[in-house]
């Protein structure tokens, strides 16, 4: 049950993470790495790593967009 909430939320912000992908939405990652954070941590609490390993990627992502953009743009 845990993994499943952790992917909804991993899901949801892949989906806000693309969109914040384009130029000029960067700032959008400080909003999205939290929420990744949190399912992150639902992961770690499940048996399987599905939902973790999702999370994981997007916090890599979001992590490397915002020090691209100088924590900004």
């Amino acid at each position: 049950m845990l993994n499943i909430v952790s992917l909804l939320i991993g899901v949801v912000a892949l989906f806000l993470g693309i969109f914040a992908f384009l130029p000029f939405l960067g700032w959008a990652y400080w909003l999205i790495v939290p929420m990744a954070l949190v399912g992150l941590a639902f992961g770690q609490l499940s048996d399987r790593r599905a939902g973790r390993n999702l999370n994981l990627i997007v916090i890599v992502i979001g992590l490397i967009r915002l020090s691209m953009g100088g924590g900004l743009i």
